[in-house]
């Protein structure tokens, strides 16, 4: 798929998979206990949606850019308020300039006990994103393949957490590789939240993706799937997954809040859908 990242930062797929990323950081934060916030696939940290790159692609306008000053009901404003405040911050002149990876999201809504492991296997992102958390003690920068950190860095000392795994489908085998570095970190950390990211493009793929979850023995499973149109004839990126282990007893019904609206401004051809669907624990 070559998801490189700068191209696509802010479109509908991270909307919806920031969006989740901030409820689960806003529950973790019902607890004063410390948390981490482990990002295997952390990528630069901002992206600046006036580049080359963005401007290319402009996905970011029927992402960020559709959302950032639509009106919601009252229940849905106040769900995204954290996500929408921490694009603010970034541009305090008003309008959407730059855009916040996760990293950095999950950086403006820590306390000050949490502490986040960034992980970036690419020198250059490594290294500005190590610039950009300079002299930060509650970041820690770490230049190394994703998916040896699923081993190497779990379960944190803190305990309590979140691990966002969000490769950039740039190999073939990226789902296998999902389902066997989750396999892997749950047996090390059952007690953690993990939140994976993956793209809807090829359907044969997500089903056997799918049965693989469903078969992996792993007790707490809700995927979320989110499409902005229908299967294309020639491949595209026609929506996005996330599925989250151990998800907060809170986040279904704040999702079911959500999703609705979030679907109505992002969709851009019907049919297209989105779901929440148990793939494994007491509701599947």
């Amino acid at each position: 798929m070559n998801y490189r990242h700068a191209y696509h930062a802010g479109n509908f797929a991270d909307v919806v998979k920031h969006v989740v990323l901030t409820r689960l950081l806003e529950y973790l934060k019902q607890k004063d206990k410390a948390f981490r916030v482990v990002d295997t696939h952390a990528g630069i940290g901002r992206y600046d949606l006036s580049s080359a790159e963005a401007q290319k692609t402009g996905e970011w306008q029927g992402g960020i850019g559709r959302l950032i000053d639509a009106p919601f009901a009252a229940p849905v404003a106040a769900l995204l308020a954290p996500y929408l405040e921490t694009i603010r911050s970034l541009n305090p002149e008003g309008g959407i300039q730059k855009y916040p990876g996760s990293p950095l999201i999950a950086r403006h809504l820590m306390r000050k006990q949490d502490r986040l492991t960034a992980i970036e296997l690419h020198p250059k992102d490594a290294a500005r994103l190590r610039t950009f958390f300079a002299g930060d003690f509650q970041a820690r920068i770490i230049e190394l393949d994703g998916w040896l950190a699923l081993g190497a860095h779990l379960p944190p000392k803190e305990k309590r957490g979140l691990v966002l795994i969000d490769p950039p489908f740039e190999e073939a085998g990226e789902f296998d590789r999902l389902v066997d570095g989750l396999i892997r970190a749950h047996k090390r950390w059952p007690g953690g939240i993990y939140a994976l990211w993956y793209p809807i493009k090829d359907r044969k793929a997500i089903i056997a993706f799918r049965k693989a979850l469903k078969q992996s023995g792993i007790p707490k499973l809700l995927d979320i799937e989110f499409e902005i149109r229908p299967a294309s004839l020639e491949p595209s990126l026609d929506g996005s997954g996330l599925l989250v282990v151990n998800p907060p007893f809170t986040l279904e019904g704040e999702l079911r809040t959500l999703l609705p609206a979030l679907h109505r401004l992002l969709a851009v051809g019907r049919p297209a859908h989105w779901s929440l669907e148990w793939l494994a624990g007491e509701q599947a």
